[in-house]
């Protein structure tokens, strides 16, 4: 039975309506417009200064992206062949479920501090997300090459020398967004610690050196706007060789003995450890903690896909010339490709500073940089289309032409990106928003890692149960046929 949009669009609005009286929207920073001043001057006029803690840095932050995704790209090509098993299968889903931050704080009760947190942190869910895009790719491969080979021989034979090198093309094109999408990791890994982009960013921020952060905006754009320029694929063994070396020699502190053993003990729940009973350690866990936790969350969640939509369906028209002039649409490319290559959680740190602590730098932060991939991707599609000699221009061609055309395209996208926007809603609670990041972050401090474990399931699971939701609608609603989008870029698929 088919959704009608409308439908849709009526129940959408309605748990928006209660998700907006749900949500803290409240701007509790004392004078949000001289912070806002300052940033100002501090854009005016950045401060490259601190030439090598800002090499450093940006030395780091490629260093982990490279070894993170490489990790990542190998171990899902291996995982790929067997993905259609459920033993291989779920685990991935599992890994990609968990954001890069949560497996680094559960990380660092190991390895520290060190790049090697940071390179499995990254690495991990990406070899889950390599393994289903290569699988698919693998999957999509023309099979007449294969039938003209010899019966009998191994499938791995077959799968070496015909599957994989008609996908090696399409293998580097998503390989390429996912180092785009591994540099902006590595640069919020800063965050909690490591010495990447991020880091320097908090720092000067929190000690209201703009210039200097500035400074450090710049260089980060200066890596990530012109990736396809300068990432040469011969060069990538010398990239890889270069980032192993310069992360073998990172100072790190040591761990202590028996860390690793502490580590695993810790994962058992409370109750199996220590004989206690089951019923305090479920309520604390699931009562106080992952309940007030997943309804933040997805609270955060709705509001920041709505505002993601309504942003995209008023900016993708930045980027047509017939909408915007020529002018205009290279102004608006400029905006919208700016808004989505900063991290989300980047920018909600910026808004913090901004407005002070609530859901509303979060909310804002979320739908700019959704909003911005949506309406980026929408902006391409109307450029593309065919249009009568007679057509009009500017708003009514956008009102009465492109947005109709698009409309299943629209809503598509955004109900694709509704399970990332929740992903990313958890890791705002490390802002010390009330999401379920606040809570694993509250329990990692304590070193109470089994309850992290048991709230990191929950985000496991409202991550799941979002994506099939989503799944359902557009099948329902016969936007795609429960598949992704053929014209959809791998970015955009992936949420880079």
């Amino acid at each position: 039975m088919r959704l009608h949009r409308r439908t849709v669009l009526l129940a959408f609005l309605i748990v928006t309506g209660i998700a907006l009286g749900l949500s803290d929207l409240s701007a509790r920073h004392p004078d949000p417009w001289l912070t806002l001043t300052q940033m100002a001057h501090g854009l005016l006029a950045p401060d490259f200064s601190d030439v090598s803690g800002l090499a450093q840095a940006t030395g780091l932050t490629l260093a982990f992206a490279f070894c993170g995704v490489g990790l990542g790209a190998f171990a899902g090509l291996a995982l790929a062949p067997f993905y259609h098993r459920a033993a291989v299968r779920l685990p991935c889903i599992a890994a990609r479920a968990v954001h890069e931050l949560f497996w680094a704080i559960l990380l660092m009760n190991v390895t520290g501090i060190s790049p090697l947190t940071g390179v499995l942190a990254i690495g991990i869910p990406y070899s889950g997300i390599f393994a289903k895009v290569f699988a698919e790719y693998l999957d999509e491969a023309a099979p007449d090459a294969d039938r003209a080979l010899p019966p009998g021989l191994p499938a791995a034979i077959r799968l070496i020398w015909v599957r994989i090198p008609q996908c090696i093309p399409q293998m580097k094109a998503y390989t390429l967004y996912r180092l785009e999408c591994g540099l902006r990791s590595s640069a919020v890994l800063g965050f909690i610690g490591l010495p990447t982009l991020g880091f320097q960013l908090e720092t000067y921020f929190r000690q209201a050196h703009y210039g200097e952060a500035v400074a450090v905006l710049a260089i980060f754009f200066a890596l990530i706007l012109p990736i396809r320029r300068w990432m040469i694929w011969r060069l990538v063994p010398v990239f890889l060789m270069a980032s192993a070396v310069s992360l073998w020699f990172v100072q790190t502190p040591p761990m202590g003995a028996g860390a690793m053993s502490r580590f695993f003990a810790d994962l058992v729940p409370a109750p199996l450890r220590t004989g206690a009973g089951w019923g305090d350690w479920l309520r604390r866990v699931f009562v106080d903690q992952a309940w007030p936790g997943a309804v933040d969350t997805l609270v955060l969640s709705q509001v920041a896909l709505a505002g993601s939509a309504i942003l995209a369906a008023v900016a993708f028209p930045l980027i047509v010339p017939a909408v915007a002039g020529r002018i205009g649409a290279l102004l608006g490319h400029a905006i919208l490709v700016l808004f989505r290559s900063i991290p989300e959680y980047m920018l909600a740190f910026i808004f913090l500073q901004i407005f002070g602590a609530s859901m509303l730098p979060a909310i804002l932060a979320l739908a700019l940089h959704n909003g911005a991939i949506i309406a980026h991707l929408l902006g391409r599609q109307a450029d593309g289309l065919l249009h009568r000699p007679d057509a009009p221009r500017g708003l009514t061609l956008w009102a009465w032409d492109l947005f109709p055309r698009l409309s299943g395209n629209f809503w598509a996208l955004c109900l694709y990106r509704w399970e990332i926007i929740l992903r990313e809603s958890a890791i705002m609670g490390l802002l010390g928003i009330g999401t379920l990041g606040f809570y694993i972050e509250k329990n990692v401090q304590e070193l109470r890692l089994d309850r992290v474990v048991a709230l990191l399931a929950v985000a496991v699971v409202l991550t799941y149960a979002i994506d099939r939701i989503s799944r359902h609608l557009r099948q329902r609603m016969r936007l795609d046929g429960g598949q992704p989008l053929v014209w959809e870029t791998e970015e955009a698929r992936r949420g880079c």
